[in-house]
């Protein structure tokens, strides 16, 4: 345990405010925090409202019987084939070619903001496409399962071997579907039933999941709609996420002014605010 003197604390050097700037200063805050809640409420409304039109769009997952007019096979009559990543020990020197982990599946889309490199050269074969899918089949039991579906978010990019890459005959399966239906909890939950207990980990065999059966509407067209209104929520989750994100920085910015930076730098932020 870390014990800090009554001494040390007293001196401090702190920032003096009048009255008047510091009940400005709650001011702002409380109107920050307050707008910081309603984000995050609408964010979360939106999250239950996309879960709602995924779980209604996907009923059939959880039935015994086949919607009337989709099918149900099994994944690997319509994901032919899957690669693994590669087994390369990666760096954070940039001028390697991009390579996805774990931690940059979020959400269903590549999330780019903690990338690693490998420091040499990749087969074609390695490098992703638009398009791809990828699946994280090794992990603590709650991070396996994860999937996201390759944008060409980067003009070049490859993935490490504990993802797999599963390759969907785009004329029956979008893409996109593919990864929906992974990220459905009932489906979730049947890969974690499949999978196999390691050291600290589990790990799903890529022949093992094929092995599931999978139900869509072979009408791409009737896939697309279903996508088309999921987009609709991540484009205003998006939205929010970014309108929160600008609040923090305010709140951020005034909380290093009051602790480092003095009325200077604060009166400037609270005429942002």
């Amino acid at each position: 345990m870390v014990k800090i003197s009554a001494g040390a604390v007293s001196s401090l050097a702190v920032p003096e405010f009048s009255l008047t700037e510091q009940r400005r200063i709650v001011e702002i805050l409380d109107s920050i925090a307050e707008t910081e809640r309603a984000s995050e409420s609408a964010i979360a409304k939106l999250r239950a409202v996309r879960s709602g039109i995924a779980l209604r769009g996907m009923v059939s997952i959880t039935s015994d019987e086949v919607q009337t007019g989709w099918e149900r096979v099994a994944l690997r009559e319509v994901v032919p084939s899957v690669d693994y990543g590669i087994s390369v020990a990666l760096n954070e020197d940039s001028r390697g070619i991009p390579t996805l982990r774990m931690n940059n599946l979020l959400d269903g889309r590549p999330e780019l903001g903690d990338l690693r490199y490998c420091p040499q050269s990749v087969d074609s074969k390695h490098l992703l496409r638009v398009g791809d899918v990828l699946f994280n089949r090794t992990n603590s039991i709650e991070h396996v399962g994860k999937s996201v579906m390759w944008g060409g978010e980067l003009e070049e990019a490859t993935f490490a071997s504990y993802l797999v890459r599963l390759n969907p005959d785009v004329t029956r399966l979008e893409p996109r579907y593919l990864v929906e239906w992974l990220q459905h909890p009932v489906i979730r939950q049947r890969v974690r039933s499949i999978a196999t207990v390691a050291v600290q980990q589990v790990n799903v065999n890529p022949s093992r999941l094929r092995e599931l059966f999978i139900d869509f509407p072979p009408d791409l067209h009737d896939q697309a709609r279903l996508l088309a209104s999921l987009d609709a929520c991540d484009h205003r989750i998006s939205a929010e996420r970014e309108n929160l994100a600008k609040v923090r920085a305010v709140r951020q910015g005034i909380s290093d002014a009051l602790l480092s930076k003095g009325p200077g730098k604060l009166d400037h932020l609270m005429k942002v605010a």
